[in-house]
């Protein structure tokens, strides 16, 4: 008896050393919530996280939240990178970025504006990364008068501007339109001439993995290829990211990305877009190595 509570004296210090090794090896994880989400719709998420990588420190960022998300584009990246960036500088190591929905292109805009940030991983978990134009359920809730075929006579003008959605709106029948009006999206691709587009992309270009994640059962980013940077053409054909201009012409990384290897592309079926977060298969398929 006396032996094996001695191997188990000798026991206990050196699994408490390994475990404290292996969470020192973890980075912190951020995430970022989508339209219309809360702080506390990722609890399923950081249970994955912490127990596939114990004693990870995992923050889901508390702004903006339900009917909030609709506040403009620019406001929440200043307001969400003035809540990451402590975080950051406390991280020596860097940290990853989640970010779902909506909110994958409020990371793109915090990564693209943030000299200094120090992000490994970036997650964008079914996010409309090359816009939305679909009629959803989202769309019928806040605009019942509208369909996504007539939708740019409201979000093409500076009123319509001033609601999220309107700023990633992408009307493949209205190029023009949505290149001259978008404040937001059409700038963050370099749609438009932007001053800031070599800075912005040598930021960008400071993450070491972008995973794009999203799947044909999404049901609310439409196309569900915009989650992969693929996107309607005038005749609503999708035209995937590598045949896109935005990519073809290395606007804001991609391609590099590409060409470093760091680019992964994680589709899954018989996923709707309210369950990405939740869904363990996805996590464990897409994100999980990630994230060390």
């Amino acid at each position: 008896r006396r032996s094996s509570s001695g191997a188990a004296g000798l026991l206990w210090p050196l699994l408490g050393a390994c475990l404290w090794a292996s969470v020192v090896g973890y980075k912190p994880v951020i995430i970022v919530h989508g339209l219309f989400d809360s702080s506390g719709d990722f609890i399923n998420l950081q249970r994955f996280i912490n127990e596939s990588h114990p004693g990870t420190n995992v923050t889901v960022i508390d702004l903006f939240d339900r009917g909030a998300s609709l506040e403009p584009m620019w406001k929440q990246v200043e307001g969400f990178k003035a809540a990451i960036y402590p975080i950051m500088q406390n991280a020596a190591d860097g940290v990853h970025f989640i970010c779902y929905s909506q909110g994958g292109l409020v990371c793109r805009g915090i990564l693209s504006t943030l000299s200094d940030h120090n992000v490994h991983s970036f997650i964008s978990l079914s996010s409309p990364q090359a816009g939305q134009y679909g009629d959803t359920d989202y769309l019928k809730y806040l605009f019942p008068q509208f369909v996504k075929s007539n939708l740019y006579h409201v979000c093409y003008t500076a009123l319509g501007q001033m609601i999220s959605i309107c700023n990633y709106w992408n009307d493949p029948h209205h190029r023009d339109l949505y290149v001259n009006s978008s404040d937001y999206l059409a700038l963050l691709n370099s749609e438009r001439p932007n001053p800031n587009s070599t800075e912005w992309k040598k930021n960008f270009l400071k993450i070491k993995k972008l995973v794009l994640i999203g799947g044909p059962d999404d049901g609310v980013i439409t196309p569900w290829q915009s989650s992969q940077f693929g996107f309607y053409d005038d005749n609503e054909t999708v035209v995937e990211m590598q045949h896109q201009d935005l990519y073809l012409r290395d606007v804001f990384g991609l391609k590099t990305l590409a060409a470093r290897g760091d680019l992964i592309l994680c589709s899954v079926p018989g996923v709707q877009h309210v369950w990405w977060h939740s869904n363990k298969t996805v996590f464990h398929t897409c994100m999980e190595k990630w994230l060390v």
